[in-house]
């Protein structure tokens, strides 16, 4: 299990998780946030912290966001495991659902 980066996300990366997660497992695609399922340590440090309550546990996702768990897998697919977000930077690319989700309007 993991934590899931959902909707509330996109198009938003306040990126306030990635200072928390003590693993530096929060990768930053185009649209989005995502939290690599292998690297994840389940210390939940990242949920609190996230100013739209985008982060949930990958068995508390919101039945209207439930296909955020496959993207985030799916993120990774080609990626593996590269052992921290902070060695990768910034990726262009982000999971095909994400990319094709209209763009957000944020009033952060």
């Amino acid at each position: 299990m993991t934590y899931i980066i959902a909707e509330p996300c996109v198009d938003l990366l306040d990126k306030a998780c990635i200072e928390e997660c003590p693993v530096d497992c929060i990768y930053e695609g185009n649209r989005m946030l995502y939290i690599h399922p292998d690297e994840c340590v389940d210390c939940g440090a990242c949920e609190p912290v996230c100013p739209v309550e985008a982060i949930f546990y990958e068995d508390d996702v919101p039945e209207q966001w439930k296909e955020y768990t496959a993207a985030n897998y799916e993120f990774f697919e080609d990626l593996g495991s590269p052992g921290g977000a902070a060695k990768v930077g910034k990726l262009d690319k982000d999971a095909a659902f994400v990319a094709a989700q209209p763009p957000q309007q944020s009033d952060h």
